[in-house]
């Protein structure tokens, strides 16, 4: 039986919160992905990467699994109502609702977390409160048929753990081992739990403005949900 994963793409996306699951989810036996957008032109991610939708919303009836990545373009995303809209009505068909990164943010706003334990990029994670979910400091979290990923390459754990849903521990080994997801970072600082209190506060301060204009996003997104 096909699974049929739609990927939300969107202006100013992180690409790897799309690309690292759009490589897993696309080597499972009887997938059928979709990158979503409200039409067919060309979207850029916030690094410059040109791709190209696959489906408008208009022409996507149904899915088995709904992924929304983050990225810049979220805080657009959270007062979009056709993005909104399209996802209160897409979801309740879904066996699974995830998201990577901050794109568990947009779920938020969209009503889709809440009552449920979420995980989110580390610098935004405290924003999931605002919209009733339990923030989770992990790299992916499940809860009933919601499974967020944290920051950005956590998108290759996530994708990997939702294949193990849908096809079992098995055929998600396959799929790491066909990827050769072996990871050996050269530094032991890609957590705040191991980057150190320098260089987290140091990081913190050079992105503070942008989180602040994330953190007003969330709010006046969460005003909106009532």
């Amino acid at each position: 039986m096909t699974t049929r994963i739609g990927l939300l793409l969107f202006p100013d996306l992180t690409q790897l919160d799309l690309t690292g699951p759009l490589e897993v989810f696309s080597r499972m036996p009887d997938a059928e992905v979709s990158l979503l957008w409200k039409s067919r032109e060309p979207v850029a991610s916030d690094r410059g990467l040109v791709m190209l939708p696959t489906a408008g919303f208009a022409e996507c009836a149904g899915l088995d699994i709904i992924c929304v990545p983050g990225g810049p373009g979220q805080i657009a995303l959270m007062e979009d109502t056709e993005v909104l809209d399209f996802l209160r009505r897409i979801a309740p068909g879904c066996s699974l609702v995830t998201s990577v990164c901050t794109g568990s943010l947009v779920l938020g706003a969209a009503g889709l977390l809440t009552g449920y334990r979420a995980t989110c990029h580390w610098s935004s994670l405290d924003q999931l409160a605002l919209f009733g979910a339990t923030p989770v400091a992990e790299r992916v979290v499940r809860d009933r048929n919601r499974i967020t990923g944290a920051g950005v390459t956590s998108g290759i754990d996530f994708a990997l753990a939702v294949v193990a849903e849908v096809l079992g521990e098995e055929a998600a080994r396959e799929v790491q081992l066909q990827i050769e997801y072996d990871p050996a970072p050269p530094f032991d600082s890609g957590s705040p739990r191991s980057a150190g209190p320098e260089l987290l506060e140091r990081v913190s301060a050079r992105i503070a403005p942008f989180i602040a204009r994330r953190r007003a996003a969330s709010e006046a997104a969460a005003r909106r949900l009532g």
